[in-house]
């Protein structure tokens, strides 16, 4: 039976605030960018200087920075100048144009942007009344030379520290709210979970604006006064090298980094490096497997959602494919019933039995409390806060021995010919097929039997794909639903994906086969290949 893990909040908050204050005296090597390096005195030093920019700006009412930045030494200044000060950051997601990007602006209430010269553009004039610094600008370097650290004091811990916006994958992004409290005991927690010390070096190549770089690695290396080597942007090639020049012991990492370092050509010693733990979500089963036995490290995938109050994870024991264990709690509930789903049954070739009824909501009815709510949208919150509980808005089942399998968002439910199936159950089939390098499922309409099943797939490399071969791959699966096969298959050269990606099925459900990318159609046991805009 798999064990159960509590809410191990510590008894006493923290606030990042007070973690970052802590390492005001640190003499010790916080962070390397590129070829310079900073003490930990010297970033706290500089975060300051960060502040007293923005209290000598600050104005009545609700009044947030919002940071516009690449990965780089003044986005972390920034992020910790503010934590000090007290004044909530508001990281913008850098993909985001025009009205969008206005509309993220002004609903965060950001009152100062702060960006680069490569992204000015974009922001400059976008919300009028908001003023700009340009980090990279002549006048930005007059103003810091002349400016007085930040007279920072004690901040509570419900003060917002960050509003971080959600992907958008299936809505509009909405704005999470993280408070000081709330980072700092994620912060703890990771540094005693993971049992982080001062010696470790946190590689932090994900996107800042995301929350992945914050929680899993920044947040840490803050609280153990461990270093941070921080990249502009994520490199394959370039992973192994960093972590042997900086001594990287600890990379956190969120979707497809893994599979991306695992396709640059294998050396005999790739497993002499420092590295001892990859932490992150999202990564395929076969790809955490490889990745730890190339690289010689420890991988800790998990579940965790950007609002916080859910958590799966892998324990020793834990089956291939599962997501791991669930706190107390945290439960898969019938949204209709508000009912907890009973455990999945599976047939002699490990093939799901009861899908209608084993699948439901991630659910945690414990949680309510943890959440702290989307900024300026009571909408949302409400949709997620019902009868008490935190509805994540994703699909789980379990086995009766308490392991969870995900299956999808709430948008990835299939029904063909009457039956109900979560897309994730039938992408982790397709991805044994050697051929494929990335898979996405999901539904398009039919009009005699509801949906049927797409699959968008990107080729390994060198590869082409083989009608035959693939549909007697199909016929081999024991395991196989009798509704799971796909009757198109779309070939992609990449998935499209967020900038921290997560694969955006949208515009693949979309277009479905209204594509000029080629499509095949299933037509008895095999695949055949359809003209471009040809009728169903």
């Amino acid at each position: 039976m798999a064990e159960v893990l509590g809410d191990d909040r510590p008894p006493e908050e923290v606030t990042f605030a007070e973690l970052v204050a802590a390492r005001a005296d640190d003499d010790r090597t916080g962070l390397w960018f590129e070829d310079r390096s900073w003490t930990w005195r010297e970033v706290v030093a500089e975060a300051r200087l960060r502040a007293g920019l923005a209290l000598d700006a600050r104005r009545p009412g609700p009044w947030h920075v919002g940071l516009f930045l690449e990965n780089g030494p003044e986005h972390l200044f920034w992020l910790l100048g503010m934590a000090l000060a007290g004044i909530p950051v508001v990281e913008l997601n850098p993909t985001r144009r025009g009205a969008e990007l206005a509309r993220d602006i002004t609903h965060t209430d950001c009152a100062l942007l702060v960006t680069e010269t490569s992204r000015a553009p974009l922001v400059e004039g976008l919300v009028p009344d908001v003023p700009v610094l340009t980090v990279d600008s002549a006048e930005y370097g007059e103003a810091l030379a002349a400016a007085r650290p930040g007279a920072v004091g004690p901040v509570a811990p419900e003060t917002i520290f960050s509003l971080v916006f959600t992907s958008g994958t299936t809505s509009a992004p909405k704005a999470v709210v993280c408070t000081q409290g709330r980072l700092g005991r994620i912060a703890v927690q990771q540094r005693d979970r993971r049992r982080l010390t001062r010696d470790d070096v946190f590689y932090v190549v994900m996107p800042m604006f995301h929350s992945n770089a914050l929680m899993a690695g920044i947040a840490p290396a803050v609280a153990t006064g461990g270093c941070v080597a921080l990249r502009r942007r994520f490199s394959a090639s370039g992973f192994l090298p960093d972590v042997r020049r900086y001594g990287v012991t600890f990379f956190n990492y969120v979707g497809k980094p893994l599979n991306y370092i695992l396709a640059v050509p294998e050396k005999p010693d790739d497993a002499d490096n420092p590295l001892r733990i990859a932490f992150g979500n999202e990564a395929a089963q076969r790809d955490i497997e490889e990745f730890a036995r190339r690289f010689g490290c420890t991988v800790i995938d998990s579940y965790g959602s950007s609002e916080g109050e859910i958590r799966l994870t892998r324990v020793p024991g834990t089956p291939p494919g599962s997501l791991g264990v669930a706190e107390a709690g945290t439960v898969v509930m019938d949204p209709d019933t508000l009912r907890e789903c009973p455990p999945a049954k599976f047939g002699p070739h490990g093939e799901l039995l009861n899908a209608d009824e084993a699948i439901g909501e991630i659910v945690d009815m414990k949680g309510a409390a943890k959440f702290e709510g989307y900024y300026n949208n009571p909408e949302a919150t409400a949709k997620r806060v019902r009868n008490g509980w935190t509805w994540s808005g994703d699909l789980a089942y379990r086995d009766a021995d308490g392991y969870w399998y995900f299956a999808g968002r709430d948008s990835d439910w299939l029904r063909v010919d009457g039956e109900n199936f979560a897309a994730a159950p039938v992408e982790r089939l397709l991805a044994r097929f050697d051929a494929f390098a990335d898979v996405a499922v999901y539904a398009v309409p039919d009009e005699h039997v509801g949906d049927q099943v797409m699959a968008a797939v990107a080729m390994a490399p060198g590869r082409a794909f083989d009608p035959a071969a693939f549909a007697a791959f199909l016929a081999a699966q024991p395991d196989l639903g009798t509704k799971w096969a796909p009757r198109y298959v779309r070939i992609v050269a990449e998935l499209p994906r967020t900038p921290t990606n997560k694969v955006i099925k949208r515009p693949l459900r979309d277009e479905a086969w209204n594509t000029a990318e080629p499509v095949y159609e299933r037509r008895g046991g095999g695949y055949v290949r359809r003209s471009p805009g040809s009728p169903r």
